[in-house]
């Protein structure tokens, strides 16, 4: 055989143009390649963490054997429904296998170039991940694949065999017709049409089901009756397997709260793909042209449901009143107003100075330091970070961290880490035994709740969306917001699952550290600020009409603009979801105005916290003056500040289109960094009293690799959040936390400090231990 001859017969082979017809033909159904091969990869969503989704699923809180089974299982029903779709929307391609026996198997070998590139390039990024990420063995990344190949391999034979018997089943009903050479002739013979369109394909060789090449069959003396009868079959076995695997998303997502129906993330999203490509290839094959056209109609159809309240999968924050409509307030600037008039914000700043005296009681000294702690954004990471900085700092003032910080504030996954923490004081101050400073905290609010999550989008929020669950007398829809919550409340013991009302006393005396949670109004950008107390003077700067200051509201005091929708029986999990509303993988929330507000993450609007933390301090500047020696601002960040990351470089022609869009969203971070800097920096010119910030950030050891933004946690990751401790940074603000301490212990003759009696000791006795 010479070259030209053996070139001719590989490109002409049936699985290169099978390939090839592909990308001529619904290119649409190579996107959900195009997707799994990217997030495989960690190029496509890789800010939400899809790498890991695939690469480290999740069951019943283990990845293991088990667990990867079900990948591949829904890996094996996938390329299932891929080449079932592809097979009824290209067979009047290749009419030549309705001539063969087991039609469906041979296109499936022939079919399989994508898939088997797919497989192996999966295998090879898994032993990757578990051999740099999560410090795997050989022996137990090979049984994590062995359980993979398992489910996949089982999937595929059960699929098939299901084919095989459909096949039977169709030849023994054409057997009587067969066998009969005259109702055969009349059927499907030479009484009907022969002429065959030319496809799309011409084919010289194809695999059979022996994996031997074989020359395809001429089929100009079959029928088209004949050779349309026989796919018919094919595709209404297809069919019916398609309705098998949504009835087994619908099923997953009616039990989703049994620990046993939550698959792996990855499994619910291969299922989804399966349907999805389905779905888009049903909707070609039987309507065509007008296939977009009933996509459109379908679109409005939901719209004016959504716009008739007859379907509401909106998320709602659990623990709100939304069925008194009549009492719903109204979202405007003028209501806004009436909020924070000064009247109305000075008998609420006269209220919070009774919280400072009561914190201020509670102190050994005369004039106290008062810490604040600000956090940052940033997922999972933030929350391990954040505990492991409470930890070590709490562990140099000899537990008295959460004693002496009056207010804790931030955005998203710091404030995940920060509130535990601060839970866990509280069980302690009721008598619970509860060391602070155990790594088991740290683990706690590092676990994974990225697989729930997107678990619970895929099988619940799409394919069972009805079901809902009662906190007090009202009702919420469970969706991924809902499972995020439960998740997150088992990772932590469940001692986070109280509603803002069980908090307001323990805040009022200042028994633990006031929290604000802040969430960001999509519509205006207005920040809403969550607290147990009244804080009207957090809504906008104090108006001073001599000055020109109008002070234009731009945060609204959550509880009092919802007063009669019940908000001090906001669930807690409900508040630190809100604060940690990340784009599209939690949905935003609505809330009960009118018109409808709905919000989002903290950090869009100020993921540090110092634009609230400042405006406090501002507020209450003469009485920190008169009553503290200094005030302490702690900041917890999950970036190192100042971080140089150079986006003005162009790779590309796509970048002179694309950076226009994307200037904001690459430099958001430093954005806020910029004017908070300055925003602190004139803070402090203005305040009255001794004011220090100590900087914590999160620096990736050298040469490593920073930890993921989503809510999920590698084993690498959780190493490198620790040894970021140690960093040179770090070290010299531990050390400030520790000279400030001490200094704090002692007047400046190098007594004790005295506030009515003799403070100390105890304090003193464990530092000569």
């Amino acid at each position: 055989m010479t070259i030209r001859e053996f070139s001719f017969g590989f490109y002409y082979s049936f699985p290169v143009q099978l390939f090839l017809l592909h990308l001529r033909k619904y290119q649409v159904l190579l996107l959900f390649w195009f997707i799994l091969f990217t997030a495989v990869s960690g190029q496509f969503l890789k800010t939400f963490g899809a790498d890991s989704l695939f690469l480290g699923p999740e069951y019943l809180g283990n990845v293991n054997a088990l667990s990867m089974v079900m990948v591949g299982i829904g890996l094996g029903i996938f390329i299932m429904s891929w080449n079932i779709t592809t097979f009824i929307l290209h067979s009047r391609h290749f009419k030549f296998l309705a001539t063969t026996t087991k039609p469906f198997l041979k296109y499936f070998i022939n079919n399989s170039v994508i898939p088997l590139i797919f497989i192996f390039y999966y295998s090879y990024m898994l032993v990757q991940y578990y051999s740099t990420r999560e410090l795997l063995g050989t022996t137990e990344i090979f049984f994590l694949l062995s359980g993979f190949f398992s489910g996949l391999i089982v999937m595929i034979l059960i699929s098939l065999i299901y084919f095989f018997g459909a096949e039977k089943t169709m030849l023994r009903k054409m057997e009587p017709v067969i066998s009969a050479p005259h109702l055969y002739t009349g059927q499907y013979g030479l009484g009907g049409k022969h002429h065959h369109e030319k496809g799309l394909i011409h084919v010289e060789w194809f695999f059979n089901t022996r994996f031997k090449l074989k020359k395809p069959r001429e089929i100009a003396h079959y029928s088209q009756e004949f050779i349309k009868t026989i796919f018919k079959r094919h595709h209404f076995s297809a069919v019916i397997s398609i309705i098998l695997a949504f009835l087994l998303l619908a099923t997953l997502g009616l039990f989703q709260d049994s620990p046993a129906f939550k698959i792996p993330a990855a499994s619910a999203i291969l299922l989804l793909f399966s349907i999805l490509i389905a779905a888009s290839g049903a909707l070609v094959y039987w309507l065509k042209s007008w296939s977009f056209l009933a996509l459109i109609l379908a679109i409005l159809i939901f719209n004016f449901m959504l716009h008739m309240d007859w379907v509401d999968p909106r998320n709602k924050a659990y623990g709100l009143n939304y069925s008194n409509i009549e009492d719903r307030p109204v979202y405007s600037r003028s209501s806004i107003l009436n909020l924070c008039t000064v009247e109305k914000m000075e008998k609420d700043r006269e209220s919070m100075i009774a919280v400072l005296n009561e914190w201020k009681k509670k102190q050994s000294e005369e004039k106290p330091v008062m810490f604040m702690i600000c956090v940052s954004g940033g997922g999972t990471r933030s929350a391990n970070f954040t505990v492991n900085v409470l930890q070590k700092i709490d562990s140099l003032m000899n537990g008295q961290l959460m004693h002496k910080t009056f207010m804790i504030t931030g955005a998203s996954g710091g404030m995940l880490g920060a509130t535990y923490y601060r839970e866990l004081y509280r069980m302690r101050q009721m008598g619970r035994a509860i060391k602070l400073t155990e790594s088991r905290h740290v683990d706690a609010v590092s676990r994974d709740l990225l697989n729930p999550l997107f678990s619970s989008m895929v099988t619940r929020d799409i394919f069972a969306p009805a079901q809902k669950f009662s906190l007090g007398d009202q009702q919420y829809i469970k969706d991924r917001a809902y499972a995020f919550e439960q998740q997150l409340n088992e990772n932590t013991f469940g001692v986070l699952d109280h509603q803002l009302k069980d908090y307001k006393n323990d805040e009022s005396n200042a028994r633990i550290p006031l929290i604000f949670f802040n969430a960001t109004n999509s519509a205006d950008g207005r920040k809403m600020v969550i607290s147990t107390q009244p804080v009207s003077f957090m809504m906008r700067n104090w108006p001073d009409s001599a000055s020109g200051i109008l002070g234009e509201p731009d945060a609204v005091d959550f509880c009092s603009f919802f007063s009669k929708q019940d908000p001090q029986n906001l669930r807690m999990l409900s508040a630190m979801r809100i604060n940690a509303t990340f784009p599209y993988v939690l949905p935003n929330v609505w809330l009960p105005s009118q018109p409808v507000v709905d919000v989002m993450d903290a950090g869009i609007r100020d993921n540090y916290g110092q634009e609230t933390m400042i405006r406090f301090l501002q507020v209450f500047n003469d009485w920190l003056k008169e009553n503290t020696s200094e005030v302490v601002m702690i900041q917890i960040r999950d970036r190192k500040l100042g971080d140089w990351e150079d986006h003005s470089r162009s790779t590309g022609f796509t970048d002179l289109i694309t950076k226009p869009m994307t200037v904001i969203q690459l430099n958001w971070m430093k954005l806020q960094d910029y004017y908070q800097e300055e925003l602190v920096s004139l803070g402090n010119e203005g305040f009255q009293f001794p004011f220090e910030k100590l900087n914590f950030s999160y620096i990736p050891a050298k040469n490593a690799k920073a930890a993921a933004l989503n809510f999920h946690l590698t084993t690498k990751e959780k190493i490198d959040l620790g040894l970021a401790l140690y960093s040179t940074s770090n070290r010299q603000s531990f050390a400030d936390v520790n000279r400030i301490y001490t200094h704090s212990l002692y007047d400046s003759t190098g007594a004790i400090r005295r506030r009515g009696v003799e403070a100390g000791h105890e304090i003193i006795q464990q530092k000569a231990e």
